[in-house]
């Protein structure tokens, strides 16, 4: 018996998949964003690798699709991944899934299409819903280049390391976040890459509460300290302003240096221009020696 799958109490018999490893994409919030290739290929398959059974079944469910579903996720990559690798070598054809977005993308799953290219075994992706890209188009930053970063670390010595390596990188820079550590982060973000640089908090992605926080990181920061918020949460933060002339640099930190001490002056122009605060502490007593 053919396999099918419905779409508005339309049946439609799906397509014969060949054997390999498919990477699939599945809605991030709205249920209406899976492609019609993916539901064709979850239908056709042998197979459906899940990062939660739980979530995928909600999608299957809606599209009546009833291929046999297994786990595959960060605390069972080690059992599951073998199995699927010898599925895959007996000629299955396996779709692997996240809970929501692309795989590979912040999971394991890297690991399982790393092992099936070793072994010969074909892979091919199914494109879909991405946070980091559905963000960065309605963020209203630049996105001819950007730098996904995943998750920042958890711990703030680390994060602001990371940081610190990233903040002078000439693009829209892109991290997933933890709603309970956003206000931290951003207070970290302030810190290194200074309050004015201009950023988006974006919330739910495609989901009915879906929310674009826009403004500088100073702004941002101030907002997200004062509420408590649920959610996936993505953060973007625009690309550095271009380094402005060296004589422009030299009247901001005279001027701050008429109003507040040489170092209280540097870490200003800091993070007014986004440059290191150490170099415009080493220019600002030079110029007070002029």
């Amino acid at each position: 018996m053919a396999s099918s799958y419905r779409i508005q109490n339309q049946e439609f018999t799906a397509r014969h998949v060949e054997p390999g490893l498919y990477i699939a994409a599945t809605p991030i919030g709205n249920l209406g964003d899976v492609t019609l290739r993916v539901l064709d290929t979850l239908a056709g398959c042998d197979l459906i690798a899940c990062e939660d059974t739980r979530v995928t079944a909600k999608l299957l469910r809606n599209y009546g699709i009833k291929t046999k579903t297994v786990s595959y996720h960060e605390h069972n990559a080690n059992q599951a991944g073998p199995k699927l690798i010898e599925a895959l070598e007996a000629g299955k054809s396996i779709v692997l899934v996240s809970d929501a977005g692309t795989p590979l993308v912040s999971d394991p799953g890297f690991r399982l299409a790393d092992a099936a290219l070793a072994k010969g075994i074909s892979v091919w992706p199914l494109p879909g819903a991405t946070a980091p890209v559905s963000a960065l188009v309605a963020s209203g930053l630049p996105a001819e280049t950007w730098l996904f970063g995943g998750f920042l670390p958890t711990k703030q010595a680390a994060r602001q390391k990371r940081l610190e390596e990233l903040k002078n990188v000439p693009a829209t820079l892109i991290f997933f976040e933890s709603p309970n550590r956003v206000a931290k982060a951003l207070v970290d973000l302030v810190a290194v890459l200074g309050k004015n640089r201009n950023a988006v908090v974006a919330r739910e992605m495609t989901k009915l509460h879906e929310e674009l926080s826009r403004g500088t990181l100073d702004e941002l920061s101030k907002k997200f300290t004062a509420r408590k918020i649920k959610g996936e949460i993505v953060i973007l933060i625009g690309p550095p302003n271009e380094e402005a002339p060296a004589h422009d640099i030299d009247k901001l930190l005279g001027e701050l240096m008429e109003r507040m001490p040489v170092s209280r002056a540097a870490a200003e122009a800091a993070e007014l221009t986004g440059l290191p605060r150490r170099d415009l502490y080493t220019k600002a007593l030079a110029i007070r020696e002029r």
